[in-house]
């Protein structure tokens, strides 16, 4: 792999050479590579042919979770989070000690290891709000909770310079990735100024399915505004907003 330089960035195919472009800049590499016909069947491969299939499963968990929990991460998200957490997952995916190699899944593997996942790595959750709080999942109502006591938003919230109002948001993702589906429920404050002015207790809950088997995930973020001329507007397009996994719950 090499890096175009000069005026003019290629897209494309010449010859064996493939020009393209990442959130890297551009870039170019040699055509190359092993034929498909043999990586399927030739038995030199089939180590390789199971990292694929658990890289793959991983991958789609992944874009499973952010489908799930879409209308917040929308608000908070970096360019790398499909990668980090396909590779979060691929390193829960090694833990499922009961399928064979190239069998092994998501949920058969330990998926606390993702509990602490940062969506927006400018905006680290851990980092940002440092106010107590407890969280719980009910498995036999389904209720997922979060509890916040009163804090004073200046004190334990690091916002971002031109912050006026701020808002906890939060919620939980019931998730099947065997059938590729989920539910997903959400709760969250009013928009609240950003003052030292103690906020009242907050008590987020999200109800999922009662008495489910399937694994549940909870997240809990921050998004920042500023108000102008009465109207409130996300801070720099929500470039700082928090957003992480708090809690994991399996069966």
């Amino acid at each position: 792999m090499a890096r175009q330089t000069g005026i003019i960035k290629l897209k494309g195919t010449i010859g064996d050479i493939s020009f393209y472009k990442t959130s890297d800049g551009h870039l170019a590499r040699e055509k190359g590579g092993i034929d498909k016909s043999r990586m399927k069947n030739d038995p030199a491969f089939q180590r390789t042919r199971e990292n694929g299939s658990e890289f793959g499963r991983a991958g789609k968990g992944g874009k499973l979770v952010r489908s799930a929990i879409r209308i917040l991460l929308l608000n908070a998200q970096d360019k790398r989070v499909v990668s980090r957490l396909t590779t979060d997952l691929l390193k829960v995916v090694k833990t499922d000690a009961i399928n064979e190699r190239g069998m092994r899944t998501i949920e058969d593997g330990s998926m606390g290891l993702i509990s602490g996942f940062d969506f927006n790595t400018n905006g680290k959750l851990g980092s940002t709000l440092f106010a107590a709080y407890s969280n719980d999942f009910n498995r036999v109502t389904g209720e997922a909770t979060v509890n916040i006591p009163s804090f004073s938003p200046t004190v334990r919230i690091a916002a971002p310079a031109g912050t006026t109002h701020f808002k906890l948001v939060t919620g939980a993702a019931e998730l099947d990735f065997a059938g590729e589906t989920s539910t997903f429920e959400n709760d969250e404050t009013a928009i609240l100024p950003y003052d030292s002015a103690d906020t009242g207790i907050v008590d987020f809950v999200s109800a999922l399915t009662p008495n489910s088997v399937l694994p549940v995930i909870q997240v809990l973020g921050v998004e920042f505004y500023q108000e102008v001329n009465g109207q409130m507007y996300p801070l720099k397009n929500g470039a700082y907003n928090a957003l992480a996994v708090v809690y994991v719950d399996t069966i």
